[in-house]
């Protein structure tokens, strides 16, 4: 039976995170998992609350989470990044479902961006994947 997956997707880079999810929605498909839903929200921060709402469905087995975290003239980077990522990992220890993080940075340079989009969302994907019973 094939298992389903959802993305949670941040829309402050979009053009870069259609990428992500174009190549993220093909990592799913050749591990033969079944894309369930998208979710746009407009940031990082954001990312935790609708990842919540993603896991505690049935229908979800598994879920990948694609943005970028931006190097900016302040820290803001760095104290956002450690409360999503800790957020997203205590939701995927509450509901005992796989989440592959594919959020670049924080603290990436825009000149780091574009090479490293693809492989991101690959291994978002495939860690979410390798996880499932």
């Amino acid at each position: 039976m094939k298992k389903n997956i959802g993305f949670i997707l941040g829309s402050f880079h979009k053009a870069q995170v259609e990428e992500m999810l174009e190549e993220a929605i093909n990592t799913a498909q050749e591990l033969g998992l079944n894309i369930t839903e998208e979710v746009w929200v407009p940031g990082s921060y954001e990312k935790p609350l609708a990842l919540k709402r993603l896991l505690a469905r049935e229908d979800i087995d598994c879920a990948a989470v694609l943005g970028i975290i931006e190097r900016g003239e302040t820290k803001n980077g760095l104290v956002m990044a450690n409360v999503v990522m800790g957020a997203i990992i205590e939701l995927e220890l509450k509901y005992m479902k796989p989440v592959g993080i594919g959020i670049l940075g924080p603290e990436i340079l825009p000149e780091q961006i574009n090479s490293r989009l693809k492989i991101f969302a690959q291994k978002a994907v495939k860690a979410a994947a390798a996880c499932l019973p």
